[in-house]
């Protein structure tokens, strides 16, 4: 599939995702939530796609925010709807997808970018990077889910703190707080990532999307984290990537996985 607002590289089990509006500093309009949805749908069923690299285009910003024009003029019906498909389409899907997502959050992340960066499964920053919501400034509130993962992240005084205010954050605060786990020079920013992905791919890649889900089930009130991770346990035991897994180890050797 071809997109407008994006560009899709894969190499090595790894595919960067680069979000190409830098003219707009990346900014999320509607066509681009919905190549972001399609393309992580694409890339989820892509059996040469182990790990993926989420970034923006440019050295200013990942993404800066949501395009304040398209929905300047909405009624409380459609700013509603917007927030819905937002969660269901990207933020959600991303956060459950069964396959790692790294965010590289070079320069700006406000608002919907950094909630992007959020729903990531972790994020290194490059060293001149900013993250802030400042949705109260516009009257509004974080609406693609800064109001839950925010506080998940950093804990809920710095999350309150952080929207009240509409305080943007340096990428050393960032680390700081727990926002980001690795702060770089940019120039090094997706090399580092791409050092992050493969060690990753090294491992089992059904292992991996459950540990992913157990570790999300926490988080989600509806689900028992604990007897998730006890059946995710239980089940890995029949496949064939546990039987490899533990015959290599035994065996003194690498183990050569196959998602199975």
């Amino acid at each position: 599939m071809n997109y407008e607002n994006l560009l899709i590289a894969i190499e090595n089990k790894i595919a960067l995702v680069t979000l190409n509006r830098p003219t707009k500093l990346n900014a999320l309009n509607k066509d681009t939530l919905a190549e972001l949805h399609a393309a992580f749908s694409d890339l989820e069923k892509d059996d040469t796609v182990q790990v993926i690299i989420l970034t923006g285009s440019g050295e200013k910003a990942f993404v800066a925010g949501a395009d304040i024009a398209e929905f300047a003029n909405f009624s409380a019906q459609e700013g509603t709807q917007l927030a819905a498909e937002g969660h269901q389409k990207v933020f959600d899907h991303i956060e459950n997808l069964k396959k790692p997502v790294i965010a590289a959050v070079n320069g700006f992340a406000l608002g919907g970018g950094l909630e992007l960066a959020m729903a990531c499964h972790f994020r290194v920053a490059s060293d001149n990077a900013k993250m802030g919501l400042p949705e109260v400034t516009l009257g509004l509130i974080p609406g693609y889910g800064g109001t839950q993962r925010l506080p998940q992240l950093v804990g809920k005084g710095r999350a309150m703190e952080m929207i009240l205010t509409a305080t943007m954050i340096s990428a050393a605060e960032a680390k700081e707080y727990g926002l980001v786990n690795h702060v770089v020079p940019q120039s090094e920013l997706i090399e580092f990532c791409q050092g992050l992905a493969q060690k990753i791919c090294k491992n089992a890649p059904v292992a991996i999307s459950e540990a992913i889900q157990a570790v999300n089930a926490n988080f989600d009130k509806s689900k028992n984290g604990y007897e998730t991770e006890i059946n995710s346990f239980g089940k890995l035991f029949s496949t064939d990537d546990f039987k490899e897994g533990t015959t290599a180890f035994l065996e003194k050797r690498k183990a050569n996985f196959i998602g199975k």
